[in-house]
């Protein structure tokens, strides 16, 4: 993994600090505190345009925990705050599902440590460079370099929303 990076402006406009962009509020949940729980799973699909016909029996059965998490011991799970990943579908009060044992690639959403904050932000590796994109316009690159505190904690496997609160 990379070590270290500073926030480099890359237009006219005034960068937001690092701390007004999205942070993390970082609640660990180990394998141990993990809990069974299927729920029954309609297998019919349910339609998102005009209304099917509707099956009136339930098929089968489905743990979020297994559904949501391939490695339980490297992941843990991340509450947001701040809009700067709304483009990707990530805003204010969801609940991330980050796995540490995800290889970092270009273009995958990370949570990583950036001078002793958190941050969720998307990947992107040109050559040796890698820069945290924001999934906003209100927010610009943060460019990686070697004189930053710098640590990616794991890659956003899902995103947990409460759509009724």
């Amino acid at each position: 993994m990379l070590s270290a990076l500073p926030i480099i402006t890359f237009m006219s406009r005034p960068l937001k600090s690092l701390s007004s962009q999205n942070t993390i509020k970082i609640e660990f949940y180990p394998s141990a505190y993990r809990t069974a729980l299927k729920l029954p799973l309609v297998t019919a699909k349910v339609a998102a345009g005009f209304p099917s016909p509707a099956d009136d029996y339930i098929d089968d059965a489905i743990d979020l925990n297994e559904t949501l998490i391939s490695n339980p011991i490297a992941t843990f799970y991340a509450r947001v705050q701040g809009d700067s990943m709304v483009k990707a579908g990530i805003y204010d009060g969801d609940l991330l599902v980050v796995d540490k044992s995800i290889p970092c690639e270009d273009k995958c959403i990370v949570v990583a440590m950036v001078n002793g904050d958190f941050t969720v932000k998307r990947v992107k590796i040109v050559g040796d460079q890698y820069y945290l994109i924001a999934e906003s316009d209100d927010y610009l690159p943060i460019a990686i370099t070697s004189d930053m505190d710098f640590e990616i904690w794991g890659v956003v496997t899902s995103v947990i929303r409460q759509l009724r609160q």
